[in-house]
């Protein structure tokens, strides 16, 4: 009899802890729920100006999902209808993505061909002061209101730059974003070049109809950049089906949320690919690449189906929801984390490229006829080619033949940045070769495991 009772007391004893541990948190929220009305009330009374109680709600509510993360936070009914067009690919402001970071607002990218792309602002910019109002203080959501206006109006920003000692000012003028979120061009007759800005919902379409239209363009398809640099992300269904365009199948990202059993896993559909098997991508990515850029840059990797070319990228790796409040707007909530293929999460470090190539500038060098060479020395040989032409020469104008005028070398004019013609070298490369370092090597890169598979197959 000791025994069963014994028995009974270990198995009821958890339960009681369980009641009087939830009876517990249930008593202490009750109590914080009850100072947050005292001090709702003290500041509707106390106050030193009148405050309206909605935008204390408002308020309260944003401060408490943003005290979260960074990518959460409160939209009400204006920034939520915003924020619909501007997924659909068409809003108004400045054309920039940006987050806050230690109470400045940081530029994640500007976005391709925008006022603030035209403007000189760069990813990893901090803002500190909008028309002279100081950032500090202010909520993501409040700063991003204030950069937002009357078209054609402007609005001074006061940017900070690590390679700058001094604060950069700079005016933007506002104007209607329209976004288109893929373009695709031919780079000489074998490349095709595909550039993403966003993820909106005509991506995946846009860029389909862009490639089909530059196929005539390239007889021999040897390889394909996809450019995903300064793409902020957008959405998850997007990247899915942007990274199914390039794959033939396989997992191509998984969500998992804070209950295990809610994982959901997104593959690639046979018979989607845009790209043949054959033919190798290269995928540039930087430290403006974020979400799902990650994500297609980090399938594509785990899947060894393209090189990862350009620097680190920027290391989001979680999803937010937008859920809809009636007559409230949203809210924008942290619920899930993404892991590539190989099961790895990027959340703060980022898709590391298989190949690190750093931005640069490509410039030709002018030559000096001061450079030091053979010709300068003391006691050097003589061309005795160049000595008989002399001679030549000599003997004809003695004859009363006409001397010919000399033509510039063909080495001399390079040294000059200038062809036979006096025109520009520059001006014979296409400008995103002479200007985009990262991708000209892409293209390279290309070009050359082209070569080394046709090699392979001829042995």
């Amino acid at each position: 009899m000791r025994l069963i009772t014994k028995i009974c007391l270990v198995a009821v004893s958890p339960i009681i802890l369980i009641s009087t541990i939830a009876y517990a948190d249930k008593n202490e929220t009750l109590q914080m729920l009850g100072l947050f009305g005292d001090v709702f009330d003290r500041i509707r009374s106390d106050y030193v100006e009148e405050v309206k109680d909605s935008d204390l709600i408002e308020s309260a509510i944003n401060g408490m999902l943003a005290s979260l993360d960074p990518h959460s936070g409160y939209m009400n009914e204006k920034s939520f209808k915003e924020m619909q067009v501007q997924t659909k690919g068409e809003f108004g402001g400045l054309g920039i993505e940006v987050t806050m970071e230690n109470g400045l607002v940081r530029v994640i990218t500007p976005i391709d061909d925008t006022p603030a792309f035209k403007a000189g602002i760069k990813a990893g910019d901090y803002i500190s002061y909008i028309d002279d109002t100081a950032v500090l203080g202010l909520t993501l959501s409040e700063a991003v209101e204030k950069m937002r206006g009357i078209v054609d109006s402007k609005v001074k920003l006061t940017i900070l730059r690590e390679d700058m000692t001094e604060p950069l000012e700079v005016t933007v003028t506002r104007a209607v974003i329209k976004i288109k979120s893929a373009r695709a061009k031919a780079e000489g007759n074998d490349i095709a070049y595909i550039r993403l800005t966003q993820f909106t919902e005509q991506t995946t379409d846009l860029m389909r109809e862009e490639f089909k239209r530059i196929q005539k363009d390239i007889p021999k398809l040897r390889g394909v950049v996809l450019d995903l640099r300064n793409n902020p992300g957008g959405l998850l269904d997007q990247s899915v089906s942007v990274s199914d365009a390039f794959l033939k199948q396989g997992e191509v990202v998984s969500t998992r949320e804070r209950d295990p059993e809610k994982t959901k896993r997104y593959s690639a559909v046979s018979g989607n690919e845009l790209i043949p098997d054959n033919i190798p991508i290269v995928v540039l990515i930087n430290n403006g690449s974020a979400s799902a850029s990650e994500i297609v840059s980090g399938a594509l990797q785990d899947h060894k189906r393209a090189i990862i070319m350009g620097t680190k990228s920027f290391g989001k790796g979680s999803v937010q929801t937008v859920i809809p409040i009636p007559e409230h707007g949203a809210i924008r909530l942290t619920t899930a984390r993404y892991y590539t293929p190989s099961g790895n999460s990027i959340q703060n470090k980022g898709i590391t490229p298989d190949i690190e190539v750093q931005p640069a500038k490509i410039e030709l060098l002018k030559g000096s006829d001061k450079l030091r060479s053979e010709s300068q020395l003391r006691k050097r040989l003589e061309n005795l080619q160049d000595k008989k032409e002399k001679e030549k020469k000599v003997a004809g104008e003695k004859n009363g033949d006409k001397p010919e005028k000399s033509k510039p070398e063909s080495n001399n004019s390079q040294e000059n940045g200038k062809d036979r013609n006096g025109d520009s070298l520059l001006k014979k490369v296409d400008a995103d070769s002479a200007e985009d370092f990262q991708l000209q090597r892409a293209i390279d890169l290309l070009r050359a495991v082209n070569v080394y598979q046709n090699v392979k197959s001829e042995k």
